[in-house]
This record gives structure tokens, sequence and C-alpha cells, in this order.
């Protein structure tokens, strides 16, 4: 997707269609009063008659008929004035996006009335809202979202400052985009080997080192838990690390740990039927830490980060791991095993552990860990758990600013009464009461006294209906987050 930067007046632009955020029971705004007048008050008549009401995503197409330089305009709810933020923006412009996909137009202009400030969420909204997942469709007639958009802004913007915010909305939205295809992909394509190719080519890409391991270099490190959750498969285990310096060697990297389950059937404690098929997106927080890295890259941020995925799937077999196994991990703690469909929290173990070898300013792990947070948030936000206050809330303060929110939940000592095992130093799950907190708590026994953090995106990660501009399928969520974190520490 292209994105242009234009001081035009609207009523002159010439354009397939021209796309005018409206608020709630407000049709006289400046540029809108002025299209109203040109179209003998066809805006007015809409809201009149009850056929556009402004209200948040809503929009209304028509054509022009020649009156104005654009062929069609395509009004798009922006919701009540004094409630109107730039993730509104967002919002509005990815319902938007999505109108214009169902209308098979491939080009737009976008009127910015307030320039600037909201060029970057509108830009985001676009981008993110036309996304569609088509590699296994054959249909010739497919419909695709639009290929070049316009962006008007009023005279007094800057246009350097201007081009540079959508130069960099383009970027993060390709990241993300990019993260969606890899999480949307099937089980039999994203495999953990076919994960680690990708991995090298994006980092051939962008000259960032990589390194891959294969079962051979786990075995002779020692990553014994994520060679257990890999035994049942016929796919065998990858372990990806990215290194990207953009600050110098001084500085401490931020390490980031991405759980690469690229299909959970719960192993030997098999998983329901109904389902199961989604449970090729259990990799989701491997491909956001790939997305993240294509950002940073792309944007040349000042900062030193590393990223390590372990790639496992997980089957029942004849050599799979069994409730009731003893595990030795990487950190030496012993694991007993009482539930196989409780892995990510055992391949990130050995990831969490290995994190700390790099000294690390911070570690932040994000995961399609626990269906218990799904149960405890729902879709809307992601969990998140920490040891460290002030990286909590620099996360926070990045789900905010982004759109993708996180509420954190508690990490009391209390809770790990229920990882206490009989036999072992910790048991890998403690059943159903506060699963979410539990899991993590279990992550935090192998970080030591570094700051972490955790991001639970069971809930976040998948979008079952479509919204605004999250289109059905994989979100991507995390990978905006965590950019913006980054942004924060330059």
């Amino acid at each position: 997707m292209k994105f242009q930067l234009n001081h035009e007046d609207p009523l002159r632009y010439s354009c397939p269609v021209l796309v005018i955020g409206c608020f709630e029971e407000k049709a006289y705004e400046p540029t809108l009063a002025r299209f109203d007048q040109t179209l003998d008050g066809v805006v007015s008549a809409l809201y009149r008659d009850k056929e556009f009401t402004g209200a948040l995503g809503k929009t209304k197409l028509f054509n022009t008929f020649g009156k104005v330089a654009a062929e069609r305009l395509l009004l798009v709810g922006l919701g009540k004035e004094q409630e109107f933020t730039p993730e509104r923006m967002r919002q509005a412009s990815g319902a938007a996006a999505q109108a214009l996909r169902a209308a098979g137009l491939s080009g737009c202009a976008v009127c910015v009335p307030e320039g600037n400030g909201l060029l970057r969420a509108a830009a985001e909204g676009i981008a993110l809202g036309a996304y569609s997942f088509d590699q296994y469709k054959t249909d010739p007639d497919l419909k695709t979202g639009p290929a070049t958009v316009a962006f008007l802004v009023p005279e007094g913007c800057s246009a350097v400052d201007g081009e540079q915010l959508l130069d960099e909305a383009r970027l993060v939205c390709e990241a993300v985009r990019y993260t969606r295809d890899l999480v949307s992909q099937p089980g039999n394509v994203a495999t953990p080997s076919f994960l680690a190719e990708k991995a090298l080519e994006l980092a051939a890409l962008f000259d960032i080192p990589c390194q891959v391991w294969d079962r051979e270099d786990l075995e002779r490190h020692g990553m014994t838990a994520l060679l257990a959750v890999a035994r049942g498969s016929r796919q065998q285990p990858r372990f990806i690390s990215f290194d990207y310096r953009g600050a110098g060697d001084r500085k401490k990297p931020v390490v980031l740990v991405g759980k690469g389950i690229t299909f959970d059937a719960g192993g030997i404690s098999l998983k329901p039927r109904d389902g199961m098929e989604r449970m090729k997106d259990d990799m989701a927080g491997a491909a956001v830490v790939m997305g993240v890295f294509m950002a940073v890259a792309s944007l040349k941020l000042p900062v030193n980060l590393v990223g390590l995925i372990p790639l496992a799937e997980n089957l029942p077999g004849g050599n799979a791991y069994k409730p009731g196994d003893v595990l030795r991990s990487l950190s030496g703690k012993t694991i007993e095993i009482v539930n196989t469909d409780a892995e990510g929290r055992l391949v990130l173990c050995d990831a969490l552990h290995h994190a700390l070898s790099y000294r690390p300013a911070a570690v932040i792990d994000v995961a399609t860990l626990t269906g218990a947070c799904v149960v405890a948030l729902g879709r809307f936000a992601s969990g998140l758990l920490s040891n460290d206050d002030a990286l909590a809330r620099a996360l926070k303060r990045a789900g905010e600013e982004t759109g993708e929110r996180v509420w954190q939940l508690p990490l009391w000592e209390e809770y790990g009464e229920l990882m206490k095992s009989d036999i072992a130093d910790l048991k890998n799950s403690g059943g159903p009461p506060a699963g979410t907190i539990t899991a993590a708590w279990f992550l935090k026994n192998f970080v030591g006294t570094t700051r972490w953090a955790h991001l639970d995106i069971a809930g976040t990660a998948w979008e079952e209906k479509g919204r605004h501009y999250l289109p059905k399928g994989a979100t991507g969520i995390g990978l905006r987050l965590l950019v913006q974190y980054l942004r924060g520490l330059c």
C-alpha cells in the first residue's frame, strides 16, 4: 500500500472515492458543509432520514454524479465529538478500509481535517483494516483493498513531518501484515523449520545477525524442556535468535521472547476437537517478535534488541512426554508434568533462562499462553504480568497509545502455592484457578531478578468476527505496542 500527502482542496481532488469522517449529529463541519451545499443537501438529508448518523465505524457510500471531483464519497462515523481520540480515528479508518474493500475500490483519498495529529492513526487504520489473507484462494475476481491512499491535510500542516509520519506508519503496518501472514498460515505449512527459514530470510533482508539451532544444538545447550515438548511430533524443533544492535555495544539490550508452538493438539492431554484447527495460531508470539524486528530494522531505531523464539509442535505420539514425567530445565530447576497441554511455559522457561546470558536491561515475553486469559479479559485486552512496576507502566502506556490495551494482573507469592510439586521444584500447571497468573508465576521463576514482563495474547491474537482495523483472523496484536515501547526507550 502506498501513502501520499496532499494539500489540495477536497472538493477539487479527483479520485475514485473520498473518505470523510463525520461526528454524530453534526453534519455541518466546514468541509462537510461545503460538500453538502455542492451536492444539493444530500449529506444533511442522510442525517435527517437516519440513513447515516455518524455512529462510530458506520459507513455510507454514494455517487457524486460529477458534482465534485471525487467520483464517490464514503462517509464514516467518528462517534461523539467529545469522545473522539486517535484510537477512534484508527477504528473509523479501519471501518472505511473494509467498506472500500467490499466495494472493490482500489484507490482513495482521506480527509484528515485536524492535520498531522491524527494522520498516523488514519494511516494505520486504513492499512490494517484493508488486510486479508488470500494466499490460498483461487477466485480470479477476488476484491482487494485500496492500493494507493492520498491523505488530504490543511495547508498549515508540515509536509515534511506529515510524510515522515506516513512513512513510519506504513513501515510498522507492513510489519503487522507480515506478522498476520505468518499466523494465518496453516499448520502443515508453518512448521518450525518453515519459520526458521522465514527468520533467516528476514535477517538477510535487514542485515540482522540471526542464528537457528536444530535438535542437536538444543541438546548440546541443555534446552530439555523445549525438547520434551517436541518429542511427540515428526517436525523437528528449532530455536531462533536475532541480535539487532542499533545503540552500540555498551547499552544493555531488551530481550523479546516469543512462544512458537506451530500447532498445539495438547499432546497426551489432548484438546477437544472443537476449535482445534485454530491451534495453528499458537505461534502468534513468535510471529510478533519476528514482526517487531522487521519494524525496528525498517525504522532504524537506536536500540539494542535480542529476539529469542523457541519453536515446536505439541502432538501426541509414541515418544511424547507424559503427565507424571519430571524434566530438568536449562536453569537446572526440575518440573513435574501434570498437563502436557501446558506446554507453552515449558518452551518459554528455557528461552527465558537463556535470555539472562545477554545481561539484558529487560526481558519481555509474548505468548498465546492460557485460555484462562480469555475467560478473564475476553478478546479486548491482553494480560500483563510483571515483576517491575516501571516496566509494566511503560507497557500499559504504549498499549493505550496504540490501542493494543493490556490489563495487569497480580503476581503475589500466594499464587506460587498452586505450583508446588511433591517430587520436583515446580509443577507445570496449577489447575483452573487463576490460570493466567499461575502460568506467569511459573515463568517468573526463570528470570531471577531481571526486569521482566509477560504479555498473554491468547484472547487478542485472533479476531473471531472482524471489527474496524482488525479483520477476521490474525491480528498481529502486540507488535505495535512493543514498537511503541521501544520508541519510548529512544
